[in-house]
C-alpha cells in the first residue's frame, strides 16, 4: 500500500513562457544535423571513435593504427590521428558541464580546485533522457501486510520522512516545489601503488535518481563535482594551525562548490527533465556520505567524538548513556560570533562542542541539519569496523589455530567462501571478505569451548546479537518492525557484550564505530535504506573517475589531463545515448521506476540439456552415492499413482515396479532466480552435484553435492513446513519410460531429484546461538533417501558442522559432511536466507 503525499501542487509542472527543450533536442540542435552520428560522417566513424576511447587506448596506440597504410582511406575515417579525434570531441560534443580551475593560497603555498557548476550538474541529472521515467518527484510512505496490520517499510529516499518533511515545509513557503535532496560524497584515495600521490574527489548526485541507478557506476547516475586540493600544507610547521588551516581549506573550497544551494533552495529555479517538461526544483542538501574521518572534518567536532550526538568520550560503549543529539541552532548561533573577538568564538564553538571553523559549507544553505544529514556507513562502520572487532576478539579468545582449522573445513555452498589456509593470516582485509566471514561466523564458534572454565552461552548470544543487527541493516527494503528487532539485538549485544572484558580481550567499549550503530535507525526512518548511502559505492566510483583518469595521464600536472580526459569519457558516453535515442524515432523508452520487491520466492531455471545424457544405474549408485536409487524411484512411482496409499502398502507394492531404462539424464545444477527480476544469466543461488573426476593434469577433483531447503509440508506455517536434504542426483527420464510406468495418465515434473534426508527442525531452535540443530536421518543401517520433483526445492543451504571441543584435522571440506555427525542451519549464509528464518 502506498500513501501519497497529501498536496496536489507538489512536483507540479507547467509551461514555461518560451518553449523548453529537452536535453537530447537541445542536443540535436547544437549538432546542427539530421545525421545521428554527427559530427562523425557514419556509423564506421562513430564506432572507431567509441572503441578507442571505451577501451583506454593510448594516443600512441590510436595513433599506430591510424598510421597503418590505408586504414583511414579504406574506413573513411574523419580524423587521421588521436588529436584529431580529441579535438573533434572537445568542440564538437556536447556533454555535462566542464571542469573549472580555481587557484587557492594558503599558508604561503598556492593549490588548485577543479571544479563544476552544481546547478549544472544537477541540471545534467534531471535532464537526462535514460532517467526520465524513472525519476522520483513526490515523497511517499509504503507499507506492507505484516499479519493483520499494516508494517511501514523504507527503501529509497522518497520513502523516509526528510523528504516528506521537506515537501511539506516548500509546499508551505512556495507549492508547486519540486524537491531535489543532494546528496554530497567525498574521500581522500591514493591513486599511486607505490608513493603517497593522493586525490580528493567530491561526488554529486540526487535522491531523485532511484537508488538502484544511484549505487551502479555504469549508469552513471553520479557526476564528479570537483577534485580538492590535497596539500597537507607541510610548509606550515605548527601542528595545530596546520590541522585548523586544512579543515578551513575543506569548508572554503566546499562553500564555493555548495554556494548556488543558498538561494535556489529557498526560491527553486526552472529545470527541465528528459522530456522537455519544465519545474521549479528547489535542490537541498540532504545527506553527506563519508567515512569517519570525513564526518568529523564536515560536522567540525573533534576526532573521538559522536558527529551526531553529544555523547562523551567516556561513556560511547553505553548504549543507556543519555546524550542528546547535537543542536543546529546551538552551532549557528556559536558560528554567528565569527566576526567579533576570537577568545568569544573560539568560547562560543567550545561550548556548542564544534570546532571554530570560519564559515562551515553548511552555514548558509537553507533547511540544512547537517548532524542530522550525516549518514551510517555500512562499509568502515560495520564491515571494516566493529565486525572486524569482533574477529579480533574471538581469534583471542578461541586461538588462531582452531579459528583457522574450521575456516579451512567449511561445508562448500553457492554464498560460501573456504579459507584455504583459514583467516588469522591475512592481510589488508576488505569489507567484502569481512562480509563473507560474517555468514559463518557463528556455525564456526557454535560448539567451541572458552578457555578458563567460562560459560559461551554469553558470548554466542553477544555474537548473535550483532550478527542480527548487521544482517538487517545491509536489507534493501526494511520494515518497522525489523527495525525495531534491529534495537533490540543491539541492546542484547550491549547486554552480553561484558564477557569479552570478563576473558580480559577488552577493558572498554568507547569504540566510535559501535556507538555509531545507536543512529542507523533514525537515519533509515529519514532517508531510507542504508544502500542509498553507503561509502562502498563511493570507493567504486575512485577507480572510474580518480584512478582511471589519473593512469590516462602522463603523472605529471595531471589534473588538467584528467579532468579533460573525463569529459571526453562523458562525451562519448552522452553522444552513445543521443545515438540510441535518435533511432528510436527521437524517444526513448525507459524503464520505469518500481517499487523495490522484498526477497522472497524464486524460480528454478534449469538447463535445456542434460550435463550428461546417459547415466547408467550403477553409476548412480558408484559415483553419485545414490545407493537406494532403484528403491526410492519405486516407492516414488507407487506414490505418485496413489498418493494416500498406506506405509505398508507403499513398500509392498513398490516391490512390484518395474524399472523400464537403465540410463536416466543427469543435471549438474540447480538454479534459482528472484521471480520478476531480470538477471540475465547471473543468479542469486546455485545448488551444485558434481560426482568425482579428474582434471588435465590427472589430478582427482572431489566431487560434491550440496545441501537444499525442501519443502515437504506446506500445510505448517514457518520453518517447520521444510526441511533440510543433501541433493544426490537431478535427473530425467525418457518418455518412453514415462509412458510405460504412467500409462496415459498425468505424468510427473519433468526434473526429479534424489536426496538423503536429515532430521526434521525441531520446535525450537538452540537457545544461545537460534540455529537449529539437524542430524543425519536414518533407515535401517543407511541414509533415509526419498526421490522429489525439483520443484519442491526452494533454495541451497549452508550447514555449520559440530564436530566437538576441536574438530579432526584429518577432516577437509570435502568431507566434513560425511564425517561429522551433527550441523548447525546456518541462517546467515545470505540475506534470502537470513529472511526466510527471521519471517519464520
Amino acid at each position: 500500500m502506498i500513501e501519497h503525499f497529501p498536496s496536489n501542487d507538489a512536483a507540479a509542472s507547467f509551461a514555461a513562457d518560451s518553449p523548453l527543450q529537452s536535453n537530447f533536442e537541445r542536443y540535436r540542435h547544437e549538432l546542427k544535423s539530421n545525421n545521428e552520428y554527427a559530427p562523425f560522417t557514419n556509423k564506421l566513424d562513430w564506432e572507431i571513435a567509441r572503441w578507442a576511447k571505451d577501451h583506454g587506448l593510448t594516443a600512441t596506440a590510436v595513433n599506430a593504427l591510424l598510421r597503418i597504410e590505408g586504414v583511414v582511406e579504406t574506413l573513411g575515417l574523419s580524423y587521421k590521428n588521436a588529436r584529431e579525434l580529441n579535438k573533434l570531441i572537445d568542440a564538437q560534443l556536447p556533454a555535462r558541464p566542464q571542469f573549472q580551475r580555481s587557484d587557492i593560497k594558503v599558508g604561503g603555498e598556492e593549490m588548485t580546485m577543479y571544479s563544476r557548476d552544481i546547478l549544472q550538474c544537477i541540471r545534467a541529472l534531471l535532464g537526462d533522457t535514460e532517467f526520465t521515467a524513472q525519476l522520483i518527484l513526490r515523497p511517499e510512505r509504503h507499507y506492507r501486510r505484516s499479519g493483520e496490520r499494516w508494517d511501514r517499510v523504507f527503501h529509497d529516499m522518497h520513502t523516509g520522512n526528510w523528504w516528506w518533511e521537506m515537501q511539506s515545509v516548500l509546499e508551505a513557503h512556495q507549492p508547486g516545489a519540486t524537491l531535489v535532496p543532494v546528496i554530497i560524497s567525498s574521500d581522500r584515495t591514493q591513486v599511486t601503488l607505490f608513493g603517497n600521490k593522493t586525490a580528493y574527489p567530491v561526488y554529486l548526485t540526487i535522491g531523485n535518481l532511484p537508488k538502484d541507478i544511484r549505487r551502479k557506476s555504469s549508469a552513471r547516475g553520479q557526476i564528479l563535482l570537483a577534485y580538492l586540493p590535497t596539500s597537507k600544507l607541510r610548509c606550515v610547521t605548527n601542528h595545530a594551525s596546520r590541522r585548523r588551516m586544512i579543515s578551513n581549506l575543506f569548508h572554503s573550497c566546499l562553500r564555493q562548490l555548495l554556494a548556488p544551494l543558498e538561494g535556489t533552495g529557498v526560491d527553486g529555479l526552472i529545470m527541465v527533465d528528459g522530456k522537455g517538461i519544465s519545474r521549479r526544483v528547489h535542490p537541498v542538501l540532504a545527506t553527506y556520505v563519508g567515512d569517519y574521518p570525513e564526518q568529523v572534518l564536515v560536522t567540525c567536532v573533534k576526532t573521538g567524538e559522536c558527529p551526531k550526538c553529544e555523547v562523551a568520550r567516556s561513556d560511547l560503549g553505553d548504549i543507556h548513556a543519555s546524550a542528546c543529539l547535537r543542536d543546529i541552532r546551538t552551532a549557528h548561533a556559536a558560528l554567528s560570533k565569527v566576526d567579533g573577538s576570537a577568545w568569544d568564538y573560539i568560547k562560543a564553538c567550545q561550548d556548542a562542542h564544534i570546532k571554530p571553523v570560519f564559515h562551515p559549507f553548511w552555514q548558509g544553505l537553507p533547511y540544512v541539519d547537517i548532524f542530522q544529514a550525516i549518514t551510517p556507513d555500512i562499509l568502515h562502520q560495520v564491515q571494516q569496523g566493529i565486525f572486524k572487532h569482533l574477529i579480533n576478539w574471538l581469534v583471542q579468545a578461541y586461538g588462531a589455530s582452531e579459528i583457522d582449522a574450521r575456516f579451512q573445513r567449511l561445508i562448500p555452498n553457492h554464498h560460501i567462501h573456504i579459507w584455504s589456509n583459514g583467516i588469522t593470516g591475512l592481510s589488508r582485509v576488505t569489507g567484502k571478505e569481512h562480509g563473507l566471514m560474517s555468514r559463518v561466523i557463528l556455525g564456526v564458534i557454535g560448539d567451541m569451548s572458552l578457555p578458563g572454565g567460562f560459560n559461551a552461552a554469553r558470548l554466542i548470544r553477544a555474537v548473535r546479537a550483532l550478527l542480527d543487527f548487521i544482517f538487517i541493516a545491509q536489507l534493501p527494503v526494511v520494515s518497522r518492525s525489523e527495525l525495531e528487532f534491529m534495537t533490540r539485538a543491539l541492546e542484547a549485544f550491549h547486554d552480553n557484550k561484558a564477557i569479552f572484558v570478563d576473558l580480559g580481550i577488552r577493558d572498554n567499549f568507547n569504540i566510535p564505530k559501535l556507538h555509531a550503530l545507536i543512529h542507523y535507525v533514525t537515519s533509515v526512518q529519514l532517508f531510507g535504506s542504508t544502500d542509498n548511502y553507503n561509502t562502498q559505492h563511493t570507493e567504486r566510483l575512485h577507480i572510474d573517475y580518480t584512478k582511471d583518469a589519473y593512469r590516462a595521464s602522463n603523472t605529471r600536472d595531471e589534473y588538467p589531463q584528467m579532468t579533460k580526459w573525463l569529459e571526453r569519457q562523458e562525451k562519448v558516453e552522452c553522444h552513445e545515448k543521443y545515438i540510441k535515442w535518435h533511432n528510436q524515432n527521437h524517444g526513448s523508452i525507459p524503464t520505469p521506476y518500481t517499487i523495490p520487491r522484498v526477497m522472497g520466492e524464486r524460480q528454478i531455471k534449469m538447463t535445456r540439456y542434460p550435463t550428461i545424457q546417459a547415466v547408467s544405474l550403477d553409476d548412480l549408485v558408484l559415483k553419485y552415492g545414490a545407493e537406494f536409487f532403484c528403491d526410492a524411484f519405486a516407492r516414488y512411482v507407487v506414490l505418485w499413482r496413489n498418493p494416500h496409499i498406506s506405509r505398508a502398502n507403499l513398500e509392498s507394492e513398490a516391490l512390484d515396479v518395474h524399472i523400464p531404462f537403465r540410463t536416466v539424464s543427469v543435471y549438474h545444477r540447480i538454479r534459482f532466480e528472484d521471480k520478476g527480476q531480470g538477471h540475465g544469466d547471473t543468479y542469486p543461488d546455485t545448488i551444485h552435484i558434481q560426482p568425482h573426476s579428474k582434471n588435465k593434469k590427472g589430478e582427482l577433483i572431489p566431487g560434491r553435492f550440496d545441501t537444499g531447503l525442501v519443502c515437504c509440508t506446506p500445510d505448517r506455517s514457518g520453518i517447520h513446513a521444510y526441511r533440510v536434504a543433501q541433493v544426490r542426483i537431478v535427473f530425467s527420464i525418457s518418455p518412453t519410460a514415462l509412458k510405460h510406468l504412467f500409462g496415459n495418465n498425468e505424468y510427473p515434473p519433468q526434473h526429479l531429484a534424489y536426496v538423503e534426508w536429515f532430521t526434521p527442525f525441531k520446535a525450537s531452535p538452540e537457545a544461545d546461538s537460534k540455529l537449529y540443530k539437524v542430524e543425519r536421518s536414518r533407515h535401517g543401517n543407511g541414509r533415509l533417501a526419498s526421490i522429489i520433483p525439483v520443484t519442491d526445492i526452494v533454495q541451497s543451504i549452508h550447514l555449520s558442522p559440530l564436530p566437538g571441543r576441536v574438530i579432526p584435522r584429518e577432516w577437509n571440506s570435502n568431507t566434513v559432511l560425511d564425517n561429522c555427525r551433527s550441523f548447525l542451519v546456518n541462517a546467515f549464509s545470505d540475506s534470502h536466507t537470513y529472511l526466510t528464518f527471521y519471517n519464520c
